[in-house]
């Protein structure tokens, strides 16, 4: 158990000079206000993969001038998290997730690095699928590991230990931050893997995981109205895991939801009880 004050030195003052470059994000006049922030940065160049995005973070109510270091959340498909002009289909409205989680007790920098449309497939998946295409997902990451996270790290009072860096998605977004966090495991501490597009490329994932360092808390989730074959591959990690030595409420967090269906709504609900989990009480004011 932890808080948000870690060993490290204090996070001096975080202004306006440190955050040059970020801006507030430019809401439409019909948006909520939450007391939690959402920033952009617009054209971060990837040189790994040779193609630019916008980055977005949502800063914790605590604010970045309490001297305090935050867990981070670095999250996939970055469009769908807070905005509905900018979402495939519905938000997944973390804001207001971020807003309560607050108000509990919990508090973490969300880092949305928004999918590139037509690429989303190639960077998101590890494994080139014959049907399907794909394969970029190592420069992908090199990209979050090279580029974002070291932006990130520089830029806001972090905590940037393993225990405290949670790397999450869903669907494809889950495959390759799954992936990701076994790649990563002495970066990305923790992972959020909800509803996995596990069966991508003949379920190449599951032989690539076996006798592989895991990260230190994983949260896995599935709906059961997202179809057999999903539950059965959920079920399979899910006891891949055990077999190495994960145990359920310790390390491993493992939710099939009722009735639950593969949309953006249903993993920002999710999410909600994930994250606790996750950061094991960092975070915590």
């Amino acid at each position: 158990m932890g808080c948000g004050v870690t060993d490290l030195p204090e996070a001096a003052s975080f202004g306006a000079m440190q955050l040059e470059g970020w801006d507030e994000y430019p809401w439409a006049a019909t948006h909520t206000p939450s007391t939690t922030r959402l920033l952009v940065r617009q054209g971060i160049l990837s040189p790994q993969l040779r193609n630019y995005r916008d980055l977005l973070v949502a800063v914790p109510p605590g604010g970045l001038e309490s001297g305090r270091r935050y867990p981070v959340v670095y999250l996939q498909d970055g469009q769908n998290l807070f905005d509905a002009s900018s979402s495939y289909v519905e938000p997944w409205g973390l804001l207001e997730v971020m807003d309560r989680l607050a108000e509990a007790g919990t508090e973490a920098l969300v880092v949305g690095i928004p999918n590139l449309g037509r690429l989303r497939r190639y960077e998101y998946s590890p494994f080139r699928d014959i049907l399907h295409g794909g394969g970029g997902g190592d420069r992908y990451l090199a990209f979050l590991v090279e580029t974002v996270k070291p932006l990130i790290d520089r830029d806001f009072p972090t905590d940037p230990s393993p225990v405290s860096t949670v790397l999450g998605g869903a669907s494809l977004g889950g495959l390759i931050s799954l992936y990701g966090a076994f790649r990563y495991p002495e970066l990305f501490g923790a992972a959020l893997i909800q509803s996995p597009a596990l069966w991508f490329a003949g379920a190449a994932i599951f032989p690539w995981l076996t006798d592989r360092p895991r990260p230190a808390r994983i949260h896995l989730d599935i709906g059961t109205a997202e179809g057999a074959e999903a539950l059965r591959d959920a079920r399979r990690l899910r006891d891949l895991l055990l077999d190495q030595g994960a145990e359920l409420g310790r390390d491993l967090s493992y939710q099939e939801e009722a009735g639950g269906d593969h949309h953006e709504v249903t993993w920002a609900r999710r999410f909600e009880t994930a994250l606790p989990f996750l950061l094991d009480g960092r975070g915590t004011p």
